[in-house]
């Protein structure tokens, strides 16, 4: 696989700080049941990694004591770890809005079948990934099946409530282009998965359209393709100053199944460290008494990929008015 830090690390993307953490994303490891082309963190079913218990633990420690209020839950598939249900239920118990980066087909293997009723009862907010609302290209880019299962698996959510008119069970799905383009308008590209999936009896709340990165697995895919300084060239020239304000990485931290903390889930991939940082890689709990707002982020080229036209978060488009 090609490296794609050295294209990005020399860079002109305006300076940026931290402001108040309100977010604690924590990757519970790069296991997963696909192995999809876009995937930042080059999860797949041969991935070893996972988050131990003690991990876990500090996880909670760390929520429990800068009373965070949202802990944002991603992998690999992060069912697939043995203490996933474990902080789900502390974290619920410590009053945290827990969110759940599902990618469907987990709920249909084995072992999984009663998932959909734990996240119902635990009232989690499940962010589903669905590349597509058409059958050919979701398995074009995840595997032959994998839509068919996808739709199960929204049945199956639908089923417990989540999405129902009235209900308090929140399912938003996730969008990603399928090659080096930038998402459409994320209220239009809503309205047409609503009218495409409703033909098949499924409900979500929202759309969230996010940007593929220029690194990893995808990014690599750009570079034997010699498309990697094309796809770069576009994400600056859509970068928006008025992004800026919005980006994730101002409010959260990424946590990564060793326990090590980075600005954000792209730089644990990348690997780049916190640049206030006195350890090259501290982990979550040397930072139990550390103030972070005000500390500078780490930023690279890949960066442009948040700001770019309407911007790009774990939140999906950062402003819905602008043009692409």
């Amino acid at each position: 696989m090609h490296a794609t830090l050295p294209l990005l690390k020399q860079t002109d993307f305006p300076a940026i700080q931290r402001q108040s953490l309100t977010t604690l994303q924590v990757n519970l490891g790069y296991r997963c049941n696909q192995s999809c082309l876009h995937c930042h963190v080059n999860a797949g079913p041969t991935r070893k990694e996972q988050m131990r218990r003690e991990t876990v633990d500090q996880v909670l420690q760390f929520l429990h004591h800068h009373r965070l209020p949202t802990v944002d839950i991603t992998g690999g598939a992060p069912e697939l770890n043995a203490h996933f249900r474990y902080l789900v239920e502390q974290a619920r118990a410590a009053g945290a809005r827990v969110m759940d980066r599902c990618n469907l087909t987990i709920l249909s293997e084995p072992g999984q079948e009663d998932l959909a009723d734990f996240l119902a009862r635990h009232e989690v907010e499940v962010v589903a990934s669905l590349p597509c609302y058409l059958a050919e290209n979701v398995d074009g880019q995840r595997g032959s099946g994998v839509y068919e299962r996808s739709i199960q698996g929204l049945q199956a959510l639908n089923a417990c409530g989540y999405g129902q008119p009235g209900s308090a069970l929140v399912l938003n799905l996730v969008y990603n282009p399928t090659g080096p383009f930038l998402p459409p308008p994320q209220a239009q590209l809503e309205a047409d998965y609503k009218r495409e999936l409703s033909k098949q009896g499924v409900v979500f709340n929202r759309l969230l359209t996010l940007t593929n990165m220029p690194i990893a697995r995808f990014g690599s895919t750009l570079i034997s393709k010699k498309q990697f300084a094309s796809y770069l060239h576009l994400l600056k020239h859509a970068h928006q100053e008025t992004n800026l304000g919005q980006v994730m990485c101002r409010n959260m931290i990424s946590v990564d199944w060793q326990g090590f903390v980075y600005d954000c889930d792209f730089n644990q991939m990348l690997g780049l460290p916190l640049p206030w940082s006195a350890r090259p890689r501290p982990r979550l709990a040397d930072l139990l008494e550390r103030e972070l707002s005000g500390n500078p982020i780490a930023v690279a080229d890949h960066c442009y990929g948040c700001t770019a036209g309407q911007g790009s978060s774990c939140g999906g488009a950062l402003d819905s008015e602008a043009s692409l």
